[in-house]
């Protein structure tokens, strides 16, 4: 039996080979908590914290916090209430409305994503920086445009599913 050669890929073999490997590593540990000292985040987790960091000024909702972060708004509740039950994050509500909740980084989320920021700079993406440097401006522009991409072809946009329950006579 002789090898089968996905064709299909073409020139792309080894970079979509190289993308699956990252996309199931990545999905093993991604909710693991295991980076910190005192406070053990998740890779998931700390994405939360570092978008609301870059974007705290504009006291977005959560269901679009969780569109902007391509997840679920389910799967985003329970991060954002294991972050607030960890003291990293804090609800409020904007003045006159209720219905709409807002998280904003409190100062513990603050010192744990310098120390995460920090740990993961020096761990996982400065070999992979220093390798980027040889790409033009260009060309890192390219690729951020194939991973965004082919991601807006696996994101499912957020729909609950229905169940129905009997009323009781």
């Amino acid at each position: 039996m002789s090898n089968m050669k996905l064709q299909w890929l073409g020139e792309y073999r080894d970079l979509v080979e190289a993308l699956i490997c990252f996309a199931n590593s990545y999905a093993s540990v991604h909710n693991k908590e295991f980076m910190g000292d005192e406070t053990k985040v998740s890779f998931s987790q700390i994405q939360v914290v570092e978008y609301l960091l870059e974007n705290e000024e504009l006291n977005q909702k959560m269901s679009e916090v969780a569109k902007r972060l391509g997840i679920t708004a389910s799967s985003f509740t329970k991060l954002a209430n294991k972050l607030e039950q960890k003291g990293i994050l804090q609800k409020y509500h904007m003045k006159g409305n209720k219905k709409d909740v807002i998280i904003q980084v409190t100062p513990l989320g603050r010192s744990v994503y310098q120390k995460y920021s920090e740990q993961i700079a020096a761990e996982l993406f400065q070999e992979m920086f220093e390798i980027g440097k040889e790409a033009s401006e260009k060309q890192l522009e390219i690729f951020t445009k194939m991973l965004r991409s082919l991601t807006s072809k696996i994101v499912w946009e957020d729909k609950e599913t229905v169940v129905l329950v009997a009323i009781d006579k």
